[in-house]
């Protein structure tokens, strides 16, 4: 039997999810009866229908392993100085491997004394809390009744989080001075008293879980999609309507984002990463510059209205529309934004196109991802309410795979106008630096403007001169400049500007017209900020760009080199901080262009931080691949001579 919708009109939603129910009918028609009983329990009742119509959508998957791996969560935050990837690997040894799973269905498990005991607490906070005058039913049922989030283990779960947090509200309540009937202001208010904010993001873990379940977000590690769970549960729990909203690619990240929205007592719409403070939408800077084209908002109920919008195609569905249980809520995040946006026919290929629906693509690396559609009309091909500004691609989806019928294209922000990345029988020359936007690594590279480096002849450099300040950020893996000063010394450092913790990669001094570093023994301040020898000042001068400096305190660090003897610094060579998408010496790297698909450009071995490529497709979508080592990539394009990140 279909979820969405039956044979027989006669038959209603509720009578559909009892019938889906099986033996547990009994258990929900017990709930239904007992909200029957009592006039005064109409909207309780209502409650129960909604929560038993939608209840037929949500499945879990349970079991003792699945609880022992969970461990991995808490150990993330009892354990700051270990990786994800070392807890991760201590998880799977201590408990084993996860083996079977149970897979369940909400509609044949959920009993009722848990369906009761959650509707009884969701109405109290909704009748009690000053907050809730303004929350209409609909709004409640949608954003505050629901007994879960999506896939987690079913638990109870709202009377512990009301018994432990609702006291932080007590003040808030009592007050005259703040406005208690705004739920932003109550969601402010508790966020600003949670006893312990710390956060650890790790997107690393030892089992796919799904969402994890209310015990383990309090514990704020994971994903933001996790933090952002934590937030529901317990804004839920106290009587503050919220939602989880998303984009399913970011312009920079080639990942999707999840994070917490709820509403003002006029109905505006307020943001939250998770345990920030909530700020207006339109205010966030994410409102003004990320590029992502859709914005979608979790819902508890399906999305009726879309589903049998496609469903009446009868062609088959990209995964992410087959059950929607989402809505549209771009235009609220859309500060470039474009109500209709129509592609060209000419740009269409048309012998490529299959299906009934035309999907909008995003960049994930090589794949593109379907993040809007519509119906296929090459003569009138149009995508609505879209955030401008991310490169974009149009597909169609048949037996399960998607085929490409346009170039890849830009949408100008201030225009309008669609600019199409097409290669055509220009080529020109690359010089690439990066396989990854540096942009993401601003604040390692901020961290060396300031810096300072000087030379003595005294070992606690009590009288020393200047050789270089460092006055521009890094724009490749290696920056080499000319010493200011020919004399001799015998100690050289480099002193990291205020604030930056000496944060430093590499360093090499070279002498007048050598070719190789000078030697000498390491020297500095002791003391890493991580507190377990990790990054102390000697890897300066180990030769591993991927390893850095990063001293104890904000201030006062240094590190540099003994040479035994006076000596002479022409030239020196400097590494920022980083997460090795530089391009590494050594590296086997290969650089592919977007013509139709994506097809290779030659693979090359890095000599040096630069990489060089000729004969290269004009106006062409470009990808560099690490095949040695890493993940993180993004597509660019070549303009004016440099990589341009899209």
């Amino acid at each position: 039997m279909d979820l969405l919708t039956t044979q027989e009109e006669s038959i209603s939603p509720l009578e559909v999810s009892l019938q889906l129910a099986g033996d547990n009918r009994y258990e929900l028609e017990k709930v239904l009866r007992y909200y029957q009983k009592d006039p005064s329990d109409s909207l309780k009742y209502k409650a129960a229908c909604f929560l038993i119509q939608n209840m037929s959508y949500y499945k879990y998957t349970d079991g003792e392993q699945l609880e022992n791996y969970k461990i991995f969560y808490v150990w993330l935050k009892d354990f700051p100085k270990r990786s994800p990837e070392q807890i991760s690997d201590s998880v799977k040894q201590v408990f084993g491997p996860i083996g079977e799973l149970e897979k369940k269905c909400d509609i044949q498990e959920v009993d009722s004394a848990y369906l009761c005991n959650n509707i009884e607490w969701a109405f109290k906070v909704w009748q009690e809390q000053p907050w809730t005058k303004h929350v209409s039913f609909d709004t409640f049922c949608e954003y505050i009744l629901p007994y879960r989030i999506d896939n987690e283990s079913l638990t109870y779960w709202r009377e512990e989080y009301y018994n432990t947090y609702n006291p932080l509200l007590d003040s808030l309540r009592m007050s005259d001075k703040l406005d208690k009937e705004d739920p932003i202001v109550a969601a402010n208010y508790l966020i600003s008293r949670l006893p312990d904010k710390f956060t650890r993001n790790s997107t690393v873990s030892p089992y796919s879980f799904g969402h994890i379940g209310p015990k383990y977000v309090p514990y704020m590690t994971g994903t933001c999609r996790d933090r952002s769970d934590f937030g529901m549960y317990l804004l839920r729990a106290l009587g503050i309507p919220c939602a989880m909203d998303f984009i399913l690619g970011c312009d920079l990240a080639n990942a999707g984002h999840f994070w917490l929205t709820a509403w003002d007592k006029q109905g505006r719409d307020y943001k939250t990463e998770f345990p920030n403070s909530f700020v207006y939408v339109c205010k966030d800077g994410w409102y003004n510059n990320d590029d992502a084209v859709k914005v979608y908002r979790s819902t508890f109920s399906a999305n009726k209205e879309l589903y049998n919008k496609m469903a009446s195609l009868s062609t088959e569905l990209y995964p992410f529309w087959k059950l929607p249980k989402f809505k549209d809520v771009t235009y609220t995040y859309a500060r470039y934004y474009m109500r209709e946006l129509k592609i060209p026919s000419s740009k269409i290929c048309k012998d490529k196109a299959k299906g009934k629906i035309a999907y909008l693509c995003i960049t994930d690396r090589e794949k593109w991802v379907p993040a809007d559609w519509t119906e296929y009309d090459v003569d009138n091909l149009v995508f609505k309410d879209i955030r401008k500004g991310a490169i974009l691609r149009v597909a169609t989806y048949d037996n399960g795979a998607l085929s490409y019928i346009t170039d890849p294209f830009y949408i100008d922000r201030m225009t309008n106008e669609l600019h199409f990345y097409s290669c055509g029988k220009d080529t020109e020359e690359v010089v690439l630096y990066s396989k990854f936007p540096l942009e993401k690594e601003f604040l390692f590279r901020d961290r060396l403007v300031g810096g300072v480096f000087e030379g003595s002849n005294r070992p606690d450099f009590a009288e020393k001169d200047t050789l270089f300040i460092i006055q521009q950020k890094p724009k490749r893996l290696y920056t080499s400049v000319k010493s200011w000063n020919n004399k001799k010394y015998r100690y050289i450092r480099y002193f990291g500007y205020k604030n930056t913790h000496c944060q430093i990669a590499e360093i090499a001094f070279y002498g007048v017209n050598d070719t190789v570093p000078l030697k000498g023994k390491a020297i500095g301040t002791y003391g890493c900020y991580q507190q377990d020898g990790s990054h102390e000042y000697p890897n300066a001068f180990d030769g591993q760009t991927w390893t850095c400096f990063d001293y104890l305190e904000n201030d006062g660090g240094w590190t540099g080199l003994d040479f035994g003897e006076p000596m002479q610094v022409d030239k020196i060579v400097y590494t920022p901080a980083n997460r090795d998408n530089y391009i590494r010496p050594g590296d086997n790297f290969e650089l592919c262009y977007c013509d139709g698909n994506w097809k290779s450009a030659g693979i090359v071995k890095a000599t040096t931080d630069s990489l060089v490529y000729r004969n290269i497709p004009r106006n062409a979508i470009l990808l560099l691949h690490n095949r040695t080592r890493g993940v993180q990539e993004r597509i660019f394009v070549y303009e004016n001579g440099r990589q341009v990140w899209k």
